[in-house]
């Protein structure tokens, strides 16, 4: 009997270990069943999900720089920023709606080249203080419907003045209803809001990360 009641002591603090430990891993459904991946793990996004919509403009020359700084079109984030965006995406998805990305995880190699063509703190981070796109905590997004399109947002991405504003008040109803459900709903999901760039939101527990220069590969 007492050794019944030793063996039952032991295993139940076996468990209470691994209970406690699964809370900051989860397991990828794209690896391996026994890999465990912590929640400050970049991933890429598409790896768990296919909901959202990309248009990922530093790929391309399509951006205020006017030049590609990225090699290729992913968006790679911390696990628990994408945990914590996958509920915002569901969450507007009730409500016949979907994120689209513009940019996601920033290489600090890659803040750099921008800082090179644009010096200028009121566009581009400074590289030697960085940014949390470059913790994997921040994302540049919009909403489309179903049918793909984007809502009005009163002004294009990386717009650069105070009409971009979430405080600017000379903007149509619908604008400022579809800048308001956007923010609502990310503030909801653990991310804050920037105050000049409707776009650009922040996981709250993602601003204390490193600054990060990991790649992915290009396939």
């Amino acid at each position: 009997m007492k050794l019944n009641l030793q063996s039952f002591i032991v295993f139940s603090l076996s468990m209470l270990f691994f209970s406690c430990k699964s809370q900051s891993v989860v397991v990828n459904p794209n690896v391996e069943k026994n890999q465990l991946v912590a929640d400050t793990t970049f991933v890429n996004l598409k790896d768990y999900s296919l909901d959202f919509v990309y248009d990922m403009k530093y790929a391309t020359e399509d951006n205020f720089l006017k030049a590609q700084v990225y090699d290729c079109a992913e968006c790679y984030l911390r696990y628990k920023t994408v945990q914590a965006l996958i509920k915002a995406n569901e969450a507007f998805m009730k409500e016949g709606l979907r994120i689209k990305l513009f940019d996601c995880y920033r290489p600090l190699d890659i803040q750099k080249r921008m800082w090179t063509i644009v010096s200028n703190p009121e566009y581009v981070a400074d590289p030697a203080k960085g940014s949390i796109h470059n913790r994997g905590g921040a994302v540049d997004i919009t909403l489309v419907n179903k049918r793909g399109k984007e809502l009005k947002m009163g002004t294009d991405f990386d717009f650069f003045g105070p009409e971009a504003g979430h405080n600017f008040e000379d903007l149509s109803q619908k604008v400022k209803d579809n800048r308001a459900l956007l923010k609502k709903v990310m503030l909801e999901n653990g991310f804050n809001s920037f105050d000049s760039e409707w776009w650009h939101y922040n996981l709250k527990s993602g601003l204390k990360d490193k600054l990060s220069n990991q790649k992915w590969d290009c396939k």
